[in-house]
């Protein structure tokens, strides 16, 4: 499902016209990334939970260049589904 669709299928269900559903659907995914980008995590009962996780930094393999690298330290954006979204999707 693109975004577009779930735009529609959200306009459908609410009575809100595309444009109204499209504005509403944008701010909540500037939202959730503003608030991640600060390092604070955006929990949405029912669904899961969306945070900022910190990688140590560790050492890989370069498979073409047949050598080791260090991969340095760093902060990936992680979403964690929650209980009752786990088991609607088994």
């Amino acid at each position: 499902m693109t975004k577009k669709e779930l735009v529609k299928k959200i306009s459908a269900a609410t009575g809100y016209d595309q444009k109204a559903a499209m504005k509403a659907m944008n701010i909540a995914i500037s939202e959730i990334r503003s608030c991640v980008e600060r390092g604070e995590s955006v929990y949405l009962r029912g669904f899961g939970t969306f945070e900022l996780k910190h990688r140590a930094a560790k050492r890989a393999r370069d498979i073409k260049g047949r050598r080791t690298i260090v991969v340095p330290e760093h902060e990936v954006p992680t979403f964690r589904p929650c209980a009752d979204f786990k088991e609607a999707v088994r």
